[in-house]
């Protein structure tokens, strides 16, 4: 059991409130997962950069003279340490470069995170404290989705929570389990993906990464997953401009919806949404089994 949040902001007037809102709505979720907590925001893309987020078990080592010794390795950046977490912003060229050359300096750290626009932290622990500890309720953005874990087959570890994103402003977190993530990870693997942990969540991740790498959109990779992925599951994920939502033709995991002219809401439970404008005049439902529900910032403009 684990609860789930999302929200994607219509009304540009309420993205200096997403930090705020979201935060509210994933500690609602707390009793449904303990074991960590996970927050992915989309803010404002830069002109020409990109950000990739890291995480680190000693920070006050990895995070020390990082920004000189990416300088001195070739790869000009600023970095923002946030706690555990640091974002390392370079120019969108660059992008590619930053894995490598971590690898080269600092091999402890792990990426979270990368892409234009999206920022992914996630510890051990209860949502309220991974909140305040890299001041989510101070954020703005577009969209972002949330996740508070109870861990059922893998160990409570910060690379086991969610969100697990596995391309390039893309992640996604989940409620459920999947009975095939073995063959399809030993598939992706062969198409060139690469994992970070045994977690069926990351599989998923991966596999939408790789339906979106041949040219679909992110409806069209959740269309695809209906068919591929194997097990109980409901998904909530984000891409640079996209939200979309899927529940497995079961749909046994609890899920709620709800959309005003505002936003559009996502949690596992009511509860989580009592706390959002306008909601008492939203449009709220369950999402349907095996039903793919979708929105995009660019296709609406």
């Amino acid at each position: 059991m684990c609860g789930i949040v999302g929200l994607f902001l219509k009304d540009r007037r309420l993205e200096p409130q997403l930090g705020e809102l979201l935060s509210d709505m994933l500690i609602t979720m707390t009793d449904r997962g303990p074991d960590s907590g996970g927050i992915a925001i989309y803010g404002p893309a830069t002109d020409g950069k990109a950000k990739v987020t890291i995480q680190s078990a000693k920070p006050s080592v990895d995070f020390a003279e990082l920004e000189r010794d990416l300088a001195e390795a070739g790869l000009p950046a600023r970095v923002a340490v946030k706690s555990t977490h640091a974002i390392i912003s370079v120019a969108a060229a660059r992008l590619a470069d930053v894995r490598s050359v971590l690898a080269a300096i600092r091999p402890d750290v792990r990426i979270m995170s990368s892409g234009d626009s999206v920022e992914i932290f996630k510890e051990v622990g209860l949502p309220r404290d991974v909140i305040a500890r890299f001041d989510v309720r101070s954020m703005s953005g577009t969209h972002g989705i949330g996740h508070t874990r109870m861990a059922t087959e893998s160990a409570v570890t910060t690379l086991g929570a969610h969100p697990f994103s596995t391309g390039s402003d893309q992640c996604l977190v989940h409620n459920g389990s999947l009975s095939n993530h073995n063959n399809l990870r030993r598939e992706l693997v062969r198409e060139g993906m690469a994992f970070e942990t045994q977690n069926d969540s990351e599989v998923a991740a991966a596999y939408l990464t790789a339906e979106m790498a041949k040219g679909k959109d992110l409806g069209e990779a959740l269309a695809s997953a209906l068919d591929d992925l194997d097990g109980f599951f409901t998904f909530v994920v984000g891409t640079k401009s996209g939200f979309g939502v899927v529940r497995d033709p079961i749909a046994c995991k609890p899920a709620v919806m709800a959309e005003t002219d505002q936003y559009v809401a996502f949690g596992s439970e009511y509860r989580a949404l009592v706390n959002l404008p306008g909601i008492e005049d939203a449009r709220v439902w369950e999402p349907e089994p095996a039903t793919v529900y979708f929105w995009d910032h660019e296709k609406a403009a």
